[in-house]
């Protein structure tokens, strides 16, 4: 009799199956597609699905492995609408994006389009918490968070401008990699503001988070530490001016206890009083810039958009060239402070992920307000689905490393996350 497919096992256990005989290329993407058969009518986290594979996958890192990507990535073989509901469309690309080649390289199976925002922005999509259907999945890679939660897909591509990948993330209670500004490329993905945007991507374990940044990257493969002997653990939240909600405080102790029993050292991060204008910065930067990406969808569609989006762009459209120039050189200056208070002072930082559990409703997103400065300063940042909330809901919290020590901040989270840090 023929066993049923385990959907919960880890990308590198599936290599080792295909490697045996005992599992074939086209096995996970069946039994996903099944299960999107089953909670797709609740979820609703795809715009489009891609037909059954033609050609075998490559070997590699992710041979085998179902993806679904966000309807803002561009594909020649299946519709692109921007989450904008049709008002913006194409049936496909004349290329993919480079995100598409780079993974089917690695012999990763597109599943199909996840829903998105309106050109990943506030707008909300159709897409509902696979936790609880009446409240949001978060945004604006709303499909692709909820279809790794609800286990549709083992791993989902997403973008960050302001908390589009945490947020989700933490509502939806799944592991959200936002990379360093730029390590892996936005060829063929929708711009919003390109200074902010990154890709990013969740997975249900941290081991499947690592082997995606290996695939995509050519980095070497990410080993779990032996211990968290010496890592010093910076808390601070930005902003710091906000009481944090009761259900993050204690997703956060709880965190410092695992830190804590594995070695690490874990203590209050203060840092320079300019931090506290970034969050401002932030929405400075993504307004001008999406008024200017957006200049003819603005002009061409603006009486279809969202209220939201047309107000951002016309927001952007009247800040001042000084004041968005002030921001950036603000940014600037302080990732340089940033990267040797990430030298000198501690290894990574321990911070909020977003304000609470996922809000009830499907009219908003939530408030990205906890990820907004980390996206400005472009460094990595990892959310961990550690925490519980109200009413059982998922609270996560993020870790955050310094620019382009992307491997060193994961292979932390991996030791983090080994079964015997759960005993703390």
């Amino acid at each position: 009799m023929h066993e049923p497919f385990d959907m919960t096992m880890a990308i590198e256990a599936f290599r080792n199956r295909l490697a045996s005989g005992e599992s074939q290329p086209l096995d996970w993407w069946h039994a996903c597609r099944e299960r999107i058969e089953a909670r797709e009518p609740e979820v609703l986290a795809w715009e489009a699905l891609a037909p059954s594979p033609s050609v075998p996958p490559a070997a590699g890192l992710l041979q085998g492995v179902p993806v679904g990507l966000k309807d803002i990535i561009e594909t020649r073989n299946l519709p692109t609408a921007w989450g904008t509901g049709g008002y913006l469309s194409t049936p496909g690309s004349l290329v993919d994006a480079a995100l598409v080649t780079l993974l089917e390289q690695q012999g990763a199976l597109i599943m199909g389009k996840t829903v998105s925002t309106e050109l990943a922005y506030f707008t909300p999509g159709k897409t509902r918490n696979p936790l609880d259907p009446m409240r949001t999945p978060g945004g604006s890679s709303s499909g692709s968070a909820a279809a790794v939660a609800a286990g549709m897909v083992p791993l989902a591509f997403g973008t960050q401008t302001a908390g589009s990948i945490i947020r989700p993330a933490s509502y939806c209670g799944v592991f959200g990699f936002k990379p360093t500004f730029d390590a892996v490329s936005l060829a063929g993905i929708k711009s919003f503001a390109p200074s902010l945007d990154t890709l990013g991507w969740f997975a249900n374990h941290i081991e499947d988070i690592c082997t995606t940044f290996s695939a995509l990257t050519r980095a070497p493969a990410i080993e779990a530490l032996p211990s968290l002997e010496g890592i010093r653990v910076g808390v601070r939240s930005l902003p710091s001016d906000r009481v944090l909600d009761a259900d993050v405080q204690r997703a956060l102790a709880r965190t410092r206890i695992r830190l804590e029993h594995l070695g690490a050292s874990v203590a209050p991060l203060p840092l320079d009083e300019r931090f506290a204008a970034l969050v401002e910065y932030q929405k400075e930067v993504m307004a001008y810039e999406a008024a200017q990406t957006l200049a003819s969808e603005y002009r061409q569609y603006a009486d279809s958009m969202g209220p939201r989006l047309v107000a951002l762009i016309e927001e952007g459209q009247s800040l001042p060239y000084a004041r968005y120039r002030q921001a950036q050189q603000a940014a600037s200056e302080l990732r340089q402070v940033l990267s040797r208070v990430l030298v000198d002072d501690v290894d990574v930082i321990l911070a909020a992920s977003a304000q609470g559990v996922a809000p009830e409703g499907l009219d908003a997103t939530g408030d990205p307000l906890y990820c907004r400065a980390w996206t400005l300063l472009g460094v990595p940042c990892l959310n961990l689905p550690l925490g519980r909330g109200h009413q059982g809901m998922p609270v996560g919290v993020q870790l955050i490393g310094d620019r382009f020590q992307d491997d060193r901040l994961l292979a932390i989270a991996r030791t983090l996350m080994q079964p015997a840090a759960g005993q703390a």
